[in-house]
């Protein structure tokens, strides 16, 4: 996989913040998508000791859930840690590591965020935004914004508001288990979204491909502790 738009990584902070205000204004709130046969996950692991960072990719297939290729890159860190800014870190060794890939999904599920985002263009917004492909925000914590705890039954859900704005759902994907917050990445609504993010948890919190890409990240380096999952 190759990206639609490229853009310089090498940028100050100010430089990083207009360019995802640029971009945020191509983010589509729609669905927009083929046929989902594949869908894919993404986790990045930080070394504690130096600058070093591994991206993986997993590539699942929709029906059974089961992994039909993963990918490990290992890079090295190349823009400091600014929580808004956290796509500038990470995708230049998720890029890296997506033009392995030979099975190329239909939709991309992130760790992190979408648009539950200061600028409205997380991580999953910049990845969708630059491959033009359907993306989902499926982030373990909040980054900003407020709501009402869900429901325990599995499927509850609850708006997560920023300024009066819905910028994502914190949805329950298992029964009295803490719930997690889904966002818009790009090309796909948030009802559609939550649907999606369900049918990738059948039986865990967190979906598959966020599940399936950690495991990938702690087996490929478990012999290495100096890494942080």
């Amino acid at each position: 996989m190759v990206t639609c738009i490229q853009h310089r990584w090498n940028l100050s902070e100010s430089e990083a913040i207009e360019l995802q205000s640029e971009l945020a204004q191509k983010v589509i709130t729609e669905d927009q998508f083929t046929p989902i046969h594949h869908v894919a996950g993404v986790d990045v692991a930080y070394s504690k000791n130096n600058d070093t960072l591994i991206a993986a990719i997993v590539v699942l297939e929709l029906n059974s859930l089961k992994i039909v290729e993963s990918v490990v890159v290992e890079d090295r860190v190349q823009f400091p840690y600014i929580p808004s800014l956290f796509s500038f870190r990470e995708l230049p060794p998720i890029i890296k590591a997506f033009e392995k890939i030979k099975n190329t999904p239909q939709l991309v599920v992130c760790d992190g965020q979408g648009l539950a985002h200061p600028r409205r263009f997380g991580l999953a917004c910049h990845l969708g935004v630059l491959y033009d492909i359907p993306t989902i925000g499926c982030g373990k914590t909040r980054l900003l914004g407020s709501f009402s705890e869900p429901d325990q039954y599995r499927g509850a859900q609850s708006p997560l508001f920023d300024n009066n704005e819905i910028i994502g759902n914190v949805l329950r994907t298992q029964e009295s288990i803490k719930p997690i917050f889904v966002s818009i990445g790009h090309r796909i609504s948030l009802t559609t979204a939550c649907q999606w993010i369900l049918k990738l948890s059948p039986k865990y919190r967190l979906p598959e491909t966020t599940r399936q890409a950690d495991q990938l990240v702690k087996k490929s380096f478990s012999h290495h502790s100096h890494f942080l999952i």
